[in-house]
């Protein structure tokens, strides 16, 4: 068979790994009531009002939707109170971040600074691009290594990226923080932040640099409608980013990559404010419940500002998960982190919440 020569890069290179479904483990273990609690979705789903409108719109599957989807790009200039050419809409804001990559950084010459036990996109989409990745460890307790990521900062570096609150931990830097880092940065070098879970920090003004967004020119920030809004399985993000930097994401994008009825739910989800706010409420109380059980159970919980919590069970995590899954309950092991002493589980609703906790303590004791 004729051999083909592929890019180095891609010689090597290991896929994204999901977390498992409901249908794979039901018909792993021949169960009929599996609970999901490993990849940080909308414990309340979908919006009835969102719903509705993806069948009052599916008879216009056939049409091509609006290039870079102008009418949700203006709604969200609305909400956000920032200019629509500042803004980007993707397939998902994992497109987002692969057109940065693509778009700033110079394969060969520059790289990309994040910290370790991080979400894998970032390496995942550098490598792809032919991009250095480079990491610094993280500070004590799992926190945020803003003053390290600062300091290995060289002439090199074309980006800095940091997410917050951090996927596995949920931990959140301070706006403060955060400003100071994009000062110190050279001019060259953006600091993007990625806010997929910034909808479940309290308080928000104390997080996220938003609300002062035009007092930075090297800041770009993610933000996804997969998580508060729950529209996981439509694939919509977005960026906001300096204009220049937008309109050479624009040119550079391929057409078309978000569907119309992507578009038309993330407008509807936008004006839910009813389920919104069920959902915030629903996660933080959750989130407190899960975290005073979990320690009553003897485990190592740190302090989240997400809809998920890391914890590390009195017991070995990977042998925990798997004890889980036979029950029916998904949890996310973190080995695929770098942290395989660990566990991160998202807040479901309270039922599920309950039923987590009452099958872990069964496991924990027969261990």
């Amino acid at each position: 068979m004729r051999e083909f020569t592929m890019r180095p890069e891609i010689m090597d290179f290991e896929s994204y790994t999901p977390g498992l479904t409901i249908e794979q483990i039901k018909e792993l273990y021949g169960l009929t009531d599996v609970i999901k609690l490993a990849s940080n979705e909308n414990p309340l789903g979908a919006s009835p009002v969102v719903k509705k409108v993806i069948a009052n719109h599916a008879a216009s599957a056939f049409r091509y939707p609006q290039n870079h989807s102008p009418r949700l790009t203006s709604e969200l200039g609305n909400m956000l109170g920032v200019d629509e050419r500042h803004i980007v809409v993707g397939n998902g804001s994992d497109e987002i971040i692969d057109m940065l990559i693509r778009t700033k950084c110079r394969p060969g010459m520059d790289n990309i600074l994040s910290y370790s036990n991080n979400f894998s996109m970032y390496k995942l989409t550098a490598k792809l691009c032919g991009v250095e990745y480079r990491e610094v460890p993280r500070g004590d307790n799992y926190a945020l290594p803003l003053d390290a990521l600062a300091e290995a900062v060289n002439e090199r570096t074309a980006m800095v990226i940091i997410t917050s609150p951090d996927n596995p931990t949920g931990l959140a830097a301070s706006v403060d923080d955060i400003t100071v880092l994009a000062g110190v940065l050279p001019e060259n070098c953006l600091l993007v932040v990625d806010e997929a879970y910034i909808d479940f920090v309290w308080p928000p003004e104390a997080y996220t640099p938003m609300q002062a967004f035009d007092k930075f020119s090297n800041l770009v920030v993610l933000r996804t409608f997969s998580k508060a809004y729950g529209l996981a399985g439509l694939r919509v993000g977005y960026g906001v980013m300096p204009g220049f930097i937008a309109d050479y994401l624009k040119r550079a994008r391929i057409p078309f990559t978000v569907n119309l009825l992507a578009e038309e739910a993330a407008i509807a989800a936008l004006h839910d404010e009813d389920f919104y706010n069920a959902t915030l409420e629903t996660v933080m109380r959750g989130r407190d419940y899960l975290r005073d059980e979990l320690q009553k159970l003897g485990c190592e919980v740190v302090p989240s500002q997400s809809n998920f919590l890391m914890f590390t069970p009195p017991a070995p995590a990977q042998k925990l998960f798997k004890e889980l899954l036979k029950k029916g309950i998904i949890v996310r092991p973190l080995a695929s982190f770098g942290l395989g002493s660990s566990i991160r589980v998202n807040v479901g609703t309270d039922r599920e919440n309950k039923t987590f906790i009452r099958v872990l303590g069964e496991v924990l004791d027969n261990e």
